[in-house]
């Protein structure tokens, strides 16, 4: 999955670990990553965080994307600092689970905490992404045969 990632790879997000609901991503702030502050854009960071988010909810096999997620910012990022972004499953239940990042300069200062909320689709998927509920399929051909 990280391979096919292009917006990752091109922002030079590393893979450093991912397996069992865990992932740990590394990303060096680069001068095209500093807003008018002259400190590293939020979307970067959040960028690194969702990246090992996807890493992890999708460690355990069947495709997994993001229903949701959210992130405080605790202090800034700056060009050249190294952010090391180290997710864990919180809990994972069915088809949805919650999972914790935090985002570290190498030094350990805390830049960033993301929870994300992610959904397991189903095998058979339609072409929007995920297959229909049990029945409804049923539901939708007698639909069709009644017109």
């Amino acid at each position: 999955m990280f391979d096919a990632d292009v917006a990752s790879n091109r922002l030079g997000i590393e893979l450093l670990s991912a397996a069992d609901g865990t992932a740990v991503a590394r990303m060096r702030i680069t001068d095209d990553m500093v807003n008018g502050h002259r400190i590293a854009h939020g979307g970067f960071v959040f960028l690194l965080a969702d990246t090992a988010f996807a890493l992890a909810c999708n460690s355990h096999g069947p495709v997994t994307v993001a229903a949701g997620a959210d992130i405080t910012f605790v202090r800034p990022a700056r060009r050249g600092d190294v952010l090391v972004a180290r997710a864990s499953e919180r809990t994972r239940y069915g088809r949805s689970g919650i999972y914790d990042v935090t985002v570290c300069r190498t030094d350990g200062e805390v830049v960033a905490e993301f929870r994300g909320q992610s959904r397991t689709l189903r095998p058979m998927s339609d072409p929007d992404g995920d297959a229909p509920e049990p029945g409804e399929r049923d539901r939708a051909s007698a639909a069709e045969q009644r017109r």
